[in-house]
């Protein structure tokens, strides 16, 4: 096996580790836990505001956390020792894009108010139309009553007429068949 890379014995299930690897490993297995308060953002591996120190092996050991100097502020840390170095870029992008969200969302109302200003418009059109031909019709409607109306004295005389002809038909009926008597009683006089 080379120097340097972990032999593995498959039997067991377990790796092992030989030489410079077994102490390093063994280095940072004994390497005390990193406070939570230590930790920073930035990537650097020292916190801000406190610097750390070196041990003897070489081994990065983080400082104790300094206490705040004001007694009233119960452990909050202060505007300057909390500065954020991006807090105005981080604002204005996001006021920008408020800006940018709260504009399509009034884009969006305004395209929606002319879509109903434009049905509105195109209701009241048909709304118009129909009260034009509604307005005719009652105009036809008056002037077929009033033709009616003019017409009825002739409608009154025609159904006066039917009724004459109709006592006319049965005037003559009553003659043909007093006729056909009379020439029957005729025929029976000649015949004597």
């Amino acid at each position: 096996m080379s120097r340097g890379t972990p032999s593995c014995d498959w039997r067991k299930g377990k790796m092992a580790a030989t030489g410079e690897e077994a102490a390093a490993m063994d280095s940072i297995s004994r390497v005390p836990p990193v406070h939570p308060t230590v930790l920073s953002l930035g990537g650097s591996s020292e916190p801000r505001g406190e610097p750390s120190e070196t041990a003897a092996d070489g081994q990065v050991v983080p400082a104790a956390p300094k206490k705040p100097t004001s007694s009233s502020d119960g452990g909050v840390e202060t505007a300057e020792e909390a500065v954020e170095p991006d807090i105005n870029e981080l604002c204005t992008d996001m006021f920008d894009k408020m800006a940018v969200f709260l504009q399509g969302e009034l884009t969006g109302t305004c395209e929606d108010y002319r879509l109903l200003e434009n049905m509105n418009k195109l209701t009241s059109l048909k709304y118009m139309e129909m009260k034009d031909i509604s307005i005719n019709i009652s105009r036809n409607l008056q002037d077929l009553n009033l033709k009616y109306a003019s017409l009825q004295p002739y409608l009154d005389q025609i159904n006066q007429i039917e009724e004459q002809v109709s006592s006319l038909e049965q005037a003559a009926y009553k003659l043909d068949t007093y006729s056909k008597k009379l020439e029957a009683k005729f025929k029976k006089l000649e015949k004597r």
